[in-house]
Parts: C-alpha cells; sequence; structure tokens
C-alpha cells in the first residue's frame, strides 16, 4: 500500500472557504440519503445499483496526523472539490472519536457522498506480527467507540475493520484476529440496534494470498463471515489496458464470489495518470463483480500520489485531478443491474499452503472484559492524541482473548452459549454449503479484524 506522509501548513487554510455556520447547519434540514445495503455480491441504494466512485482521502498523513471531518473549515473546502469531481464516497483512514461530527458529515450528505471508514488509529491498531497482543478489550472499546459516532449517520456506508494487515506470505497468521475483529464489529452494531452498516476488509494487492484472504473473509457461519471485500490494487499503470493490466484475470478468479468486491486503492503513478482504469472499472466488463473504487488519493504528500496540492489557503489541481474528472464525467455506469450475482454464497475455507498458514478455520474469542461493550455500549473514545497503546495487551481480566471461539459464537470453547451479541441460531449456513443471506436479514454476531496502522501495515505508515 502506498503510504501517507506529513502534510504541511493545512491549519492554515482557515477564513478562506465560505463554511454554513453551525446555527445555520442546525436552522437547515438533515439531508437523509438512502443508506447503502448489501444484496448478493453488490451494493444498493434502494432497489439502484450502486457502484463506489470515490477518492480516499487523509489530508495530513501519518505524521501530521489529523481528523479532516472533525475541522469544517477542511472540509467544506475539500467538498467543493469532491462535487466538482463527480465523486459519491470517500474513504478515510482515521478518525477523532472523541470529536463531534455533525457539521462534516451532513456537508458530505447535502453533496449526496457517503463515507467509507476505517476504525483503527496508529496507537489503537493490531500488530501483524503479533496481532494476539494488540486483540484485546481496550483495543475493542475503541474501535466500539467510533462506531458510535458514526453509525447513526445514513451516509456512513461501510467500515473497515483493518487495512493490508497481512502484506505477504509470512503474515498470514494474522487471518484469524482480522475476521475476529470483523465478526465483533457486526455483533456490536446488532447488538446495540444500530442499522446494519456493512463491515468488510480492505486487503493488500499480494498474488500469492489474495484469493486465499477473500474466500476466507467469506468462510465459516454467516455471523463468522464479512459482508464485502476490498483490495488495494495499483497494477494498472498507464498506458494500459484490460488484459495488459491483468484485471481481467482478478475478474475470472473472483467470477462467482458472494460478497461485494471493490478497490480501496487505485492508481498507479510509474507514468503519468491517465485514469483510463476508469472506464474498465465502471463497465460490464468489470461490474457482476466489482462495486467500483476509491482513486488514491486526493491530497498530496511526499508520495506523489494526490490530485491536489495544498500550501496555506491555497489548493493547485494536477493534472491528476483533471484527468479523473474527466473520466468520472466520461463513463456512465451500466443501466440495468450490472450482472450482479443476486444470491451471493459463502466461500470454502482455503486449505493451509506455502502461501497460507492458518491451520484452523476456528477463530479467537472475544475478549470477556468486551463483552460488557454490547450491553452497555462502549462509552467515550480515546481519541487521536493519546500516549497509550492497545498493541501490547494485558490477560488482566479477560483483557486479552480467552482462547478459540465456539462455531457460530464469539465465546470461548465451553463458556457457554454466546455472548451479549447472542449464540448463532439453529440452520446457520456451513462455510461450504451456506448461500449468503442479504444484509438485512443475515444474523450479526462477532467479528473480528486488525488496524492497518502503525506497526500493523496501516494506510498510515
Amino acid at each position: 500500500m502506498k503510504t501517507f506522509t506529513a502534510f504541511a501548513a493545512l491549519a492554515a487554510a482557515s477564513g478562506v472557504f465560505a463554511l454554513p455556520s453551525v446555527t445555520q447547519r442546525q436552522n437547515t434540514k438533515k439531508t437523509e440519503l438512502t443508506p447503502i445495503t448489501v444484496k448478493g455480491n453488490a451494493f444498493f441504494q434502494g432497489d439502484k445499483r450502486f457502484y463506489m466512485r470515490g477518492v480516499d482521502y487523509q489530508p495530513g498523513g501519518s505524521s501530521k496526523l489529523s481528523d479532516p471531518i472533525a475541522e469544517p473549515k477542511i472540509c467544506s473546502r475539500d467538498i467543493e472539490n469532491f462535487k466538482e469531481l463527480g465523486i459519491n464516497t470517500i474513504r478515510i483512514y482515521s478518525v477523532d472519536n472523541s470529536l463531534p461530527h455533525d457539521i462534516c458529515m451532513g456537508l458530505l450528505a447535502d453533496a449526496g457522498i457517503y463515507l467509507v471508514l476505517d476504525v483503527n488509529t496508529p496507537a489503537y491498531s493490531l500488530r501483524r506480527d503479533k496481532p494476539e497482543a494488540g486483540y484485546n478489550s481496550d483495543y475493542l472499546q475503541n474501535i466500539f467507540a467510533t462506531m458510535d459516532a458514526f453509525a447513526n449517520y445514513t451516509n456512513t456506508l461501510a467500515f473497515f475493520s483493518g487495512n493490508e494487515v497481512i502484506n505477504d506470505d509470512t503474515t498470514t497468521g494474522a487471518a484469524p484476529y482480522v475476521k475476529a475483529v470483523t465478526r465483533d464489529m457486526r455483533s456490536y452494531l446488532a447488538s446495540r440496534g444500530y442499522r446494519q452498516i456493512p463491515v468488510g476488509y480492505s486487503a493488500a494487492d499480494v498474488d500469492s494470498n489474495r484469493l486465499e484472504m477473500a474466500e476466507y473473509m467469506n468462510c465459516g457461519t454467516d455471523d463468522e463471515r464479512s459482508d464485502f471485500f476490498a483490495f488495494n490494487d495499483y497494477s494498472w499503470c498507464d498506458p494500459s489496458d484490460f488484459q495488459i493490466s491483468g484485471w481481467d484475470q482478478k475478474v475470472k478468479n473472483f467470477t462467482g464470489y458472494g460478497l461485494p468486491l471493490f478497490l480501496s486503492e487505485y492508481g498507479c503513478i510509474t507514468n503519468k495518470r491517465q485514469f483510463k482504469e476508469v472506464a474498465s472499472l465502471y463497465s460490464t466488463d468489470m461490474t457482476s463483480v466489482y462495486s467500483g473504487g476509491l482513486a488514491y488519493e486526493y491530497t498530496e504528500e511526499e508520495n506523489k500520489f494526490g490530485l491536489v496540492k495544498i500550501s496555506g489557503n491555497t489548493i493547485t489541481k494536477k493534472s491528476d485531478y483533471n484527468e479523473l474528472q474527466k473520466m468520472f464525467k466520461n463513463t456512465a455506469n451500466p443501466t440495468g443491474d450490472g450482472g450482479y450475482n443476486s444470491t451471493g454464497g459463502a466461500s470454502g475455507c482455503p486449505p493451509q499452503s506455502a502461501t497460507w498458514n492458518v491451520t484452523s478455520d476456528a477463530l479467537p474469542a472475544m475478549p470477556v472484559a468486551a463483552e460488557k461493550y454490547m450491553k452497555s455500549g462502549a462509552g467515550t473514545g480515546i481519541g487521536l492524541e493519546v500516549k497509550t497503546s492497545s498493541q501490547e495487551g494485558t490477560k488482566v481480566d479477560g483483557g486479552m482473548s480467552a482462547g478459540i471461539a465456539e462455531s457460530g459464537s464469539g465465546t470461548a470453547s465451553g463458556a457457554g452459549s454466546g455472548t451479549a451479541g447472542g449464540s448463532s441460531p439453529s440452520g446457520t449456513k456451513n462455510a461450504a454449503a451456506g448461500s449468503l443471506q442479504p444484509l438485512d436479514k443475515a444474523p450479526l454476531f462477532l467479528g473480528m479484524l486488525l488496524a492497518s496502522f502503525g506497526l500493523v501495515g496501516a494506510a498510515l505508515l
């Protein structure tokens, strides 16, 4: 994945861009977007197929980490460009869950823009080399608090439980922890009575285990399976095409996959970016399998992937911005449903191999100390300015996982019939035979995933 780096002088943008006051926003009718749901292997906005046309958005990167949608002057400035680009989705890699977001989320909704949100932060994430330490009650409390902060916005499209935690063949042993976090997040939404917001994982584009990770996130009982799968893909480097890039083979490999699939990052910079891949991504060459994607990234950092440069109060649009805008404008979505798989369906769990070091389909049990959040809520979020970290867990009072979960439950084997989220009902489909239920009917119980920041391979490394 391409790294975020420092972003200079962002705070100096104050005063230049017009912004509705808090009072004006309160006196304006709140915009409610139609929540996005999952049907088969696709996203839907009501009865209409929904394709993500978006950008990844984290001004400042990791060295100046801040929450752009907690800063109305920043978000209002950038939303004007989002509208001009013609996008309907942004992805943010870290937010401050201790701050209010009503104004910016309202402005995004007014512009018809949804949010895909990573729930992790650099301090509250899981190390890919030691995931068992980070999978603890403190970590879950903080990601649940982030979900509390965003679950009631109708334009919250989805939550990422982690990003690129597995980035080669040697780190695949972290997969059960990734899947357990996803399970726990889905369980939390159900236990707290929230809308069933899709929860999934953003994977690295590792040829040797990309498909195995996708299958793994879609195998097992219904409460253990993800709601979608995404990966970061930089294999189309202009000049290229559908075949040269290898995208035709990726469509072939994922044909029949039962979950919505999209590109959580794309936009190779090896040569001049023309974003010709947009024409393929939203054509029937791909829409039977893919539901669009998110271009990396809005603001330019040291890695040079940005669409715009910001210096003090000045925003300069690069040629990348103009090329992406042109491609979005000239590329319509397919008519009808895009050829999606309406029934979906579970995958079989991939067998252990030289490139996939997962020896059991069983998942870690949710830490006992975290079960109270299912009943009483997560409470106050930690925010971004913290001096502690969740990455070195403690076994005191059940802070870490108590062992292996029973199938269809996040509870430790032999510990009873489920957590506060409930145990799996009888008749739950197994990995090989089950068909994926629509998201508005699927049982939601427990989940797991890791963060992709700090030492775990986050987008903000």
